[in-house]
């Protein structure tokens, strides 16, 4: 292993030496490398426990990557065979997309009908043990390792939530995960309803299933189409362009820039939209993250739906998996570009702010203010901070919410309501009234 360190150093050193630089910048760089063998090599032979040299390399690299934002990693080959087996919507475990922060595990959202779901854990919650050992110190792929293991084997997590005083343990039995990215059915006879929960390969083909579905069942009697959103973590770039693409005839979806030139790209619509102008409303809140965001932003900035709800989670950059290894089994994902909307928009740190803010109840105790992007320590800044979508610089805005915690005569909470789904549909067949000319006008 030492070997294989020393020839990496040497190799860095011909790269940098190779590249037009001061000689003084050269010198840092060398002296830089000469400090971190000369600490790779006093842990090996001084540290209390003997440790594996795999597992300090991996935790420098980590160290490195993580020092960069929040979504920057290293992949191993066992996280990487699990990542790509995610992404192709098939795998073992929980159901729940987590991150980093602050050294445990931040639940970004449960999966519908998966054992995390089913068993109460919510999009903020922490996880701090995993079968009564604590996380803090591990790394976000020891962490999800941890939690992956055989189907039908029971796993204990600990959980921190801020409504609650105290952290509470839940089990929760593995299951075969078969990620139902989209569902979709009728509301109130009219109404098509497509719900999207993660962008993975089969996201953009189910999506155009269900609208073909949906036209079919309702024909012309369809007011319009609810595209839910909310609480979904983000994944795949090219399955959210597809997604857009369905519901546009024209235009560009989303640009990204780096600052390489291949990271500098622009995706476009191809003719056709599979609605034929009907209306639509997208529902977000604030874990509608990434590929989430790419959605929203492209539709509302072509005025083609309105988006409804809270403001989005802010993950307006772009992170490319690059293959290492001979047999490629590894990789690390690397912030490569940011992401802009079709007006020029950057999403990073602000989110897509809904067109209609409507904020559903709280629950009793509840944070008044989820966490976002902008709440990630290490996040990449937004440059374009105080521009609104028309590039005019925005006054400060108070909102004030309406919503009260509803209790029963009893003190007991009501059965929750959706209230941003029931105000969708309302809208939709309101507009549906309206002459044709004026519906693509509208705006609130």
């Amino acid at each position: 292993m030492r070997n294989l360190v020393v020839s990496l150093l040497i190799a860095l050193m011909v790269t940098v030496s190779g590249q037009a630089q001061p000689k003084e910048n050269q010198e840092d760089f060398y002296q830089q490398l000469d400090l971190l063998m000369r600490i790779f090599e006093r842990v090996r032979s001084e540290y209390v426990d003997e440790v594996e040299d795999k597992e300090i390399i991996e935790a420098a690299i980590q160290g490195m990557l993580r020092s960069l934002d929040p979504h920057s990693t290293y992949l191993n080959p066992d996280v990487y065979q699990q990542v790509r087996v995610q992404m192709e919507g098939e795998y073992g475990g929980l159901g729940i997309e987590v991150q980093m922060e602050n050294g445990v595990v931040k639940v970004v959202s449960p999966i519908d009908e998966t054992p995390a779901a089913n068993a109460g854990i919510l999009g903020g919650d922490y996880i701090t043990h995993i079968d009564g050992e604590a996380i803090m110190g591990k790394t976000l792929t020891e962490a999800v390792k941890k939690m992956r293991g055989p189907v039908g084997a029971p796993i204990i997590v600990t959980i921190v939530r801020k409504e609650e005083s105290e952290p509470f343990d839940i089990e929760i039995v593995r299951e075969k995960i078969m990620v139902r990215s989209v569902r979709h059915r009728i509301e109130d006879e009219t109404i098509g309803y497509i719900r999207v929960t993660t962008f993975n390969m089969q996201a953009g083909q189910l999506v155009e299933k269900a609208i073909r579905k949906i036209v079919a069942d309702l024909g012309d009697n369809m007011d319009g189409v609810i595209l839910d959103l909310r609480n979904n973590p983000g994944g795949l770039l090219d399955e959210a362009i597809r997604i857009s693409d369905a519901f546009l005839d024209r235009g560009e979806i989303v640009s990204t820039r780096g600052r390489r030139r291949q990271n500098n790209n622009r995706w476009y619509a191809t003719s056709g939209d599979m609605l034929d102008g009907l209306p639509v409303v997208v529902l977000t809140n604030a874990y509608s993250a990434s590929a989430s965001e790419i959605v929203a932003g492209a539709l509302q900035d072509h005025r083609r739906a309105i988006v409804l709800g809270d403001r989005t989670f802010g993950k307006g950059t772009v992170q490319s998996e690059i293959r290492l290894g001979r047999k490629g089994d590894q990789a690390i994902r690397l912030t490569t570009a940011r992401y802009f909307t079709p007006s020029g928009r950057s999403i990073q740190e602000r989110g897509v702010e809904p067109d209609i803010e409507l904020l559903m109840p709280r629950r009793t105790n509840a944070r008044r203010a989820p966490r976002r992007e902008a709440d990630l320590n290490g996040h990449i800044k937004n440059d374009q901070q105080g521009l609104d979508r028309e590039g005019e610089i925005e006054e400060t805005k108070t909102t004030t919410s309406s919503d009260t915690n509803v209790k029963t005569e009893n003190d007991k909470p009501q059965e929750a309501v959706d209230v941003q789904l029931k105000y969708a549909i309302k809208l939709l067949k309101n507009m549906s009234n309206l002459p044709k000319a004026q519906m693509a006008e509208v705006r609130p």
